[in-house]
This record gives structure tokens, sequence and C-alpha cells, in this order.
């Protein structure tokens, strides 16, 4: 009677450790690739609007320019009556 439970050893080969595929290595390397030169292209071009700042600048916060001391309720837009009419 055979014993079952374990493969036959084959002698002189060492088992090899699983890899991941090549194709998903491939993949994540072009991903990393694309990413940081989108963030290149992004940084180059800078700001997307004239007068945009990142979130570490200060303005002087009045005036209607849309810093945070410009109110932002919808009684600043023209067209609008006020007190909630």
């Amino acid at each position: 009677m055979a014993e079952f439970g374990q493969p036959p050893r084959l002698v002189g080969v060492t088992p090899r450790r699983p890899l991941p595929p090549r194709a998903l290595c491939g993949f994540l390397l072009l991903l990393a690739l694309l990413f940081s030169v989108s963030y290149a292209v992004g940084s180059a071009a800078g700001p997307v609007a004239p007068g945009m700042h990142g979130t570490g600048s200060t303005g002087s916060g009045e005036g209607g320019d849309g810093g945070s001391g410009g109110g932002g309720g919808m009684e600043d837009m023209p067209g609008t009556h006020g007190s909630g009419e």
C-alpha cells in the first residue's frame, strides 16, 4: 500500500520561493513611473488658476477675493435679498 500526503522529493532540486508574476511587477513599475511623471509635470505647470496659493499661504482676509475673511455666505452674492427672504 502506498503512503499518501507528501509528494516524492527529487534529489538535488531546491524548492523555489513563490514570486509574483512578471506581468504584475512590470505593471507596478509602469504605474509608479506614470505617477512620478505626472507629479513632475504638475509641479512644473504650477497652480491651476491665477492667484491660487497653497494652503500654507496667508492672505489679508479682507474683501471679496474668496479669502477666509470674505464671509462666504449667500448674502454677499448679487441678486440675493439677504435676511432669509
